[in-house]
């Protein structure tokens, strides 16, 4: 680990400066690959390990509980691929959730498909309207393309109330539990479907959270990112900035659909009037400003806070007040944490420890530069 108070001191030999008057900045320099690094991530790991065998040893309802916050940290993960990381507002993303949980859905109560292999269909028939959805883009921005989305989200249960033959109609849909048992090579019966969904569901959220996070840093996410920036100048770089607000809406509704297609594994019933609304759109979107948008962890944290703050303030309060409690919360929350949660945290933890890649120039220059002069040194 490399102060950087002993590059100021360095830098201050050379020039003649005091080093007490070098300009703040992080205390603590940690480079990628080294074995500081390397601790903490491990660190980290044991941590969400420790975390998800307490989760598994709480009572069934705490456990569902643990069990929707990972999907609901599944569907504002794709809606932070479009929104955070692309700058493309869209308030539609529950018709993404809800094609995701119909397909799956249909497919096990029609076709008796076995809930694993719904999967992939309904993660490719989302990308595919992603991709549809994504189009006006190319033409409109800003709110203009938020309302776009916004008819999406609002029709999408219209559409399934109508097409009553497959999805029920606004009675809904009823997944028999013996179709949504366990599979065979976990050695879980029915009765423990809960614990199955819990550890289903963390590995579905850990795999999208690497997935987007490997995205992000890829050619393709510093595209997405220089066209949130600014669109001229990515154009001006030879970003195709069509293909890449198309791919990135179609991106983001498969990771959202595969949430849809989760929570049909784990509440058996589906309702157009229940979880597929505009409301969700509003969850979704309030999960991801109060985790941070444009953050790896963002996501589920702000899955934490849309899951358990109205459960909270409900048990503190009765009736009405119940939301006007969530609401002053959810104000104060954004007031005094405008990054979010994640961002905020992040900006505190930068102000003592930074991580720097093993290539970075202050390296370079520290190391050619040689340690600083014990008669200079700031101790």
């Amino acid at each position: 680990m490399t102060t950087i108070d002993d590059a100021a001191a360095t830098a201050a030999a050379k020039t003649g400066d005091t080093p007490g008057r070098a300009p703040r900045g992080p205390r603590f320099l940690i480079v990628q690959g080294s074995w500081q690094y390397r601790g903490l991530q491990l660190l980290g790991v044991a941590v969400v390990a420790l975390l998800l065998l307490w989760g598994a040893g709480q009572p069934a309802f705490r456990m569902g509980q643990f069990t929707n916050v990972f999907i609901i940290a599944i569907a504002i993960a794709g809606l932070n691929v479009v929104t955070g990381y692309t700058g493309l507002l869209s308030i539609g993303h529950s018709a993404f959730f809800g094609l995701g949980a119909y397909t799956t859905g249909i497919l096990i109560v029609e076709q008796q498909f076995a809930p694993l292999n719904t999967i992939p269909i309904a993660v490719g028939l989302c990308f595919v309207l992603g991709l549809l959805v994504g189009l006006p883009s190319l033409r409109i921005h800003g709110l203009y393309l938020a309302l776009v989305t916004l008819a999406v989200g609002v029709s999408f249960p219209e559409i399934v109330r109508r097409a009553e033959e497959l999805t029920g109609g606004a009675a809904g849909m009823v997944v028999r539990s013996r179709f949504l048992a366990p599979p065979e090579w976990t050695g879980l019966v029915r009765a423990e479907r809960g614990i199955w969904m819990f550890w289903f569901s963390a590995a579905v959220l850990a795999v999208v959270m690497l997935l987007v996070r490997n995205l992000v840093k890829s050619r393709f996410g510093v595209a997405m990112r220089a066209v949130r920036d600014n669109e001229i100048a990515a154009a001006a770089n030879g970003i195709s900035v069509a293909r890449t607000k198309i791919v990135a809406f179609g991106i983001s509704g498969a990771i959202t659909g595969l949430a849809g297609s989760l929570f049909t594994m784990y509440m058996g019933a589906l309702s157009p009037d229940g979880s597929f609304t505009l409301m969700k759109s509003i969850e979704f979107i309030t999960g991801l400003v109060l985790g941070g948008v444009a953050t790896q962890l963002g996501p589920l944290v702000g899955a934490v806070a849309v899951v358990f703050l109205p459960y909270w303030t409900a048990s503190y309060t009765e009736g009405p007040l119940a939301g006007v409690v969530f609401g002053i919360v959810l104000i104060i929350i954004v007031f005094l944490m405008p990054e979010g949660i994640v961002g905020r945290i992040g900006l505190l933890i930068r102000k003592v420890v930074h991580v720097i890649p093993s290539d970075h120039p202050r390296l370079r220059r520290v190391d050619a530069e040689g340690p600083p002069s014990p008669a200079r040194s700031p101790l």
